[in-house]
């Protein structure tokens, strides 16, 4: 793979989570892009791993949120962590497709 290749791969690694966003399934988008590329450049393997690792985390807190809406904190939080899913998936996009390593703030970190 090329280096243009692996930035653009590395880059829908994350911009993809937006795509599968339009169904509510952000981590999707991150995880085909490492079955698919993820074998053919260690970049895209650790950049899509990483997306990947932040969706899910955010898919996390975002229930969390959701349940403790029932105690009206949970209102707040799920605004906070929409603004921080947006803001950091943008920068990853932006780092990622410029060549740079990128790893993702409060991420659990699940899948290797």
């Amino acid at each position: 793979m090329t280096p243009d290749e692996e930035r653009t791969w590395g880059g829908a690694a994350h911009w993809s989570a937006f795509v599968g966003a339009a169904v509510a399934l952000a981590f999707l988008g991150p995880l085909l892009v490492l079955l698919l590329k993820g074998n053919e450049s260690p970049y895209v393997r650790r950049q899509a791993v990483e997306s990947l690792n932040f969706q899910l985390s955010m898919l996390i807190y975002a229930v969390v949120s959701g349940v403790l809406v029932l105690v009206l904190v949970g209102i707040l939080l799920l605004l906070v962590v929409g603004v921080l899913w947006v803001v950091f998936t943008l920068i990853g996009t932006v780092k990622s497709a410029n060549g740079e390593e990128y790893r993702y703030p409060l991420t659990i970190r699940m899948v290797s």
